[in-house]
């Protein structure tokens, strides 16, 4: 596996390397300190799979570099740094296809974490960011008191898979929180997406932060 890494910050680079290297010690690690050495690296190794990027570069806005990268090299999966972390910055992101947001002061462990669910295909928000209230106007009604099952059309089991899905669980790691069986959670996912009217993942943990739900919430 060949992973790059672009940010301008040559001790951020290292570190990002040792926690991917721990994590795929057979990997290897190119780096770019900006979009146009990116860019180079990416022509230069056709075989890379994954790319962190961060969005502060210092030659080009990392939304724009963002975009361009999934045009062009839509099979390549990438992965957004950053030392901002606002809802608006973490939504645009995966709107353009990033594959997850991990902040940049996010502790080891949580990188670890965040880069497990990524290369078992699943997708990283961090559940802080979802815990955030929406920056819209809640009725007061809603805000009084905590977002229910029934509130949003579920179950309280499809609650639970619900929560466990904004605190980045892929459907195996469910599974096992549950001691459910694979279709029957998948068959819990397709329903949370309906009820939140969400076409996948990425949205349907967005829009239950949106309305409320806190990824911490205790199971019954």
């Amino acid at each position: 596996m060949k992973i790059l890494v672009v940010d301008d910050h040559v001790l951020i680079r290292e570190a990002l390397s040792g926690v991917l290297k721990s994590l795929k010690s057979e990997a290897t690690i190119v780096e770019a300190p900006n979009s146009r050495q990116a860019m180079q690296r990416i022509e230069e190794n056709p075989e890379i799979e994954l790319i962190l990027l961060d969005l502060n570069l210092p030659d080009r806005d990392g939304f724009e570099v963002l975009a361009e990268l999934r045009e062009r090299y839509p099979a390549v999966s990438v992965v957004v740094l950053s030392a901002s972390d606002e809802r608006d910055n973490v939504a645009r992101a995966l709107d353009l296809g990033a594959l997850g947001f991990i902040p940049k002061s996010s502790q080891r462990e949580v990188m670890l974490s965040a880069f497990n669910l990524i290369f078992a295909g699943g997708i990283y928000v961090p559940p802080e960011i979802l815990a955030r209230p929406a920056p819209r106007p809640v009725p007061s009604a809603q805000l009084r008191k905590a977002v229910s099952a029934a509130d949003l059309g579920l179950t309280d089991r499809q609650m639970d898979v619900l929560v466990l899905m904004m605190q980045g669980k892929s459907n195996k790691a469910i599974c096992r929180v549950l001691d459910l069986a694979e279709p029957t959670v998948k068959n819990h996912v397709t329903a949370i997406l309906k009820a939140l009217k969400a076409s996948n993942r990425t949205e349907a943990v967005i829009a239950a932060g949106a309305l409320g739900v806190q990824p911490s919430r205790e199971r019954e």
